[in-house]
């Protein structure tokens, strides 16, 4: 009998996949939802690591700009004793303290940071901050870590075409840091800052995000219960797709959360959104979440939704597109659940 030998990552990591964490939810009654998502919330804050403390925001206004129904402001404010925050917020002219309205954090994916969210660029994102200011809630587009304003000089990653949030999770690692878990925690400031805000409703708060934005929506709104509805987009996914044999190696260092493959799945952890609203897109051209992939981690998230006895909040969008926003639905999903 032939031994087998695993001489790559790539080899070991599919043969790891093989076996079912013992976190994957197949369960399908309340209580065992009700179990699952407490043992595995407590294992997924324990691989998380610590939160950063949180320290006073500390808000300054750069600049304002009014525009055809609402307002944009630039604003700085600090996460945590080593971290400050550019972001930009839209308020409708409509909302006002005594007419406070809903408001979503909007999550941007990999590449120019926050600008393509209101608009000053124009990519894959859509604007989609502005278009939902436009419905009348008050949005929030910070910059994550590495990105935007918050991108790190070439001469500090050392090697042109090196992806900057690998190093930054090298570096954050060194200190203790998952940089997944402090990306986490300036979404948690940020929900922190619109609460803040006399002119929004605070028990109205959303996420949405796509590709890189899918996976903050994810997370923050999986760890943070202030968020009652989240649209993930182009990001639902499985690890075997991204990892396995037949995978792309389709990761990064702020999108890796650590010990996630030996406890559950990706569906799993947006499966603690459960029982609050939650909509997945699955765009049918995807080439970087790959739509066959996308439904099934789709069916495996609908399983803990039916669990939990709310499956009627989760919500599938699988519309006809690529990498990218498909705006309307996610729009009217808020509007309808927020």
């Amino acid at each position: 009998m032939a031994i087998q030998r695993y001489l790559t990552t790539e080899q070991g990591v599919d043969q790891l996949l093989k076996s079912t964490p013992p976190h994957y939810f197949e369960g399908t009654s309340e209580s065992d939802w009700r179990e699952w998502r407490r043992k595995f919330r407590r294992q997924m804050n324990r691989h998380l690591g610590p939160m950063p403390e949180h320290v006073p925001l500390e808000v300054e206004v750069l600049e304002q700009i009014n525009h055809d129904g609402y307002t944009r402001e630039k604003i700085i404010f600090n996460s945590d004793p080593f971290s400050s925050i550019p972001a930009y917020v839209l308020i409708p002219d409509d909302a006002t303290p005594d007419n406070p309205a809903p408001a979503v954090l909007c999550a941007h994916g990999h590449g120019i940071g926050k600008d393509g969210a209101v608009g000053i660029v124009e990519d894959y994102q859509k604007q989609y901050a502005v278009e939902l200011a436009r419905q009348g809630f008050v949005t929030i587009a910070p910059d994550w870590r590495c990105f935007g304003e918050r991108k790190d000089r070439e001469e500090w990653v050392r090697r042109p075409g090196r992806d900057g949030c690998n190093v930054a999770y090298l570096a954050l690692g060194y200190f203790g840091y998952q940089l997944l878990q402090l990306n986490i925690s300036d979404g948690k400031r940020c929900l922190d800052y619109l609460q803040s805000r006399s002119d929004v409703d605070g028990s109205r708060l959303g996420c949405m995000g796509c590709s890189f934005g899918g996976t903050m929506t994810t997370y923050i709104s999986a760890f943070d219960k202030r968020v009652k509805a989240a649209v993930i987009v182009c990001y639902l996914s499985t690890l075997t797709d991204a990892l396995g044999d037949r995978g792309r190696g389709n990761t990064c260092g702020s999108q890796f959360m650590f010990g996630l493959g030996a406890e559950g799945d990706i569906a799993d952890v947006a499966g603690l959104i459960a029982p609050r609203s939650c909509m997945v897109q699955i765009g049918s051209e995807d080439m970087c979440f790959i739509e066959s992939d996308a439904l099934a981690a789709f069916e495996h998230l609908e399983k803990i939704y039916t669990a939990s006895g709310k499956q009627e909040r989760l919500v599938l969008d699988h519309f006809q597109g690529e990498h990218e926003i498909n705006l309307e639905t996610g729009i009217e999903f808020l509007l309808e659940r927020l």
